[in-house]
């Protein structure tokens, strides 16, 4: 049994809140260049510049990439030989969040309560997804999700007759919708079956993806290519303003489902899709 000092995890999450807040994620600044080389559109083009240029000057001056730092994600892969110890794991990922929040700079957003929202804002908690996995490391990584595209995610209950192609229309129908609203170019994480909270928790791991990575299942790259032909085809372009260019990626992970039941889920990323990890 391997030993891992909760002030190890402390210190690891509060370095991740920094790199992955003002360190763009490479295979992310690679689908901007690759973009700004395809695009044609003279306007189009500036706000990819301008989008690259600002994600620079983030990485330079070690300041956010964008001013909403979103819902701090962690997700952890707890290695089954790993023992945990000196204190509360999960409050050493909570304090490493306010830490790191805290000496970057970075903006207090989240309220206590949902509903009564009287509370003045503050760095943390997190929203925390723990796996068990095999052997005797330990997987963090911080994933500050913006609210902007947030909001424009959706999950629907499909009937297990409908044709593929309505799955399809259901994410660009999604993407259409989000707009300029979502801070495009998107990247688009699907999660299909489970049931609902497992299909929207997909969706989201779907975005800790290469924006680039190929799909090895032969069906779900079919469908990740429809989808990214089908939602740059909307026209709405970079930050809304037209373009070739509303989607950098599409990502689909699944989980076997109810023979009743086909939950889709959509989480739409904005072009600052941020995370950061590290294994221990």
């Amino acid at each position: 049994m391997r030993k891992i000092y909760v002030r190890e995890v402390t210190d690891t999450i509060a370095g991740l809140c920094l790199q992955a807040n003002t360190n763009l994620r490479s295979d992310v600044q690679k689908g901007l260049i690759s973009a700004l080389k395809r695009e044609s559109n003279s306007r189009s083009r500036k706000i990819l510049k301008a989008l690259l240029e600002n994600a620079r000057c983030a990485r330079k001056f070690k300041l956010a990439i964008c001013q909403d730092t979103g819902l701090p994600y962690v997700f952890v892969e707890l290695g089954q030989e790993v023992l945990v110890c000196g204190g509360d794991f999960l409050k050493a990922i909570q304090e490493g969040i306010r830490r790191g929040y805290q000496k970057a700079y970075l903006r207090n957003s989240i309220i206590a309560h949902p509903l009564k929202r009287k509370t003045k804002p503050r760095f943390s908690p997190a929203v925390v997804h723990v796996d068990l996995v095999r052997g005797s490391k330990l997987g963090l990584t911080v994933f500050p999700k913006g609210f902007g595209s947030e909001n424009k995610s959706a999950v629907k209950m499909f009937n297990p007759t409908v044709p593929q192609d309505r799955i399809v229309d259901f994410v660009v129908q999604k993407a259409r919708e989000a707009g300029p609203g979502a801070c495009p170019p998107f990247i688009l994480g699907v999660g299909i079956g489970g049931g609902l909270d497992a299909a929207a928790s997909l969706a989201k791991k779907a975005l800790l993806l290469p924006v680039n990575r190929k799909n090895p299942d032969r069906l779900l790259a079919k469908l990740e290519r429809q989808i990214l032909e089908k939602v740059n085809q909307l026209g709405i372009g970079p930050m809304g303003l037209g373009g070739k260019t509303t989607a950098l990626g599409v990502n689909i992970l699944t989980h076997p489902t109810h023979i009743a039941g086909l939950p889709v889920a959509v989480n739409i990323s904005c072009h600052a899709l941020r995370s950061a990890d590290r294994k221990i």
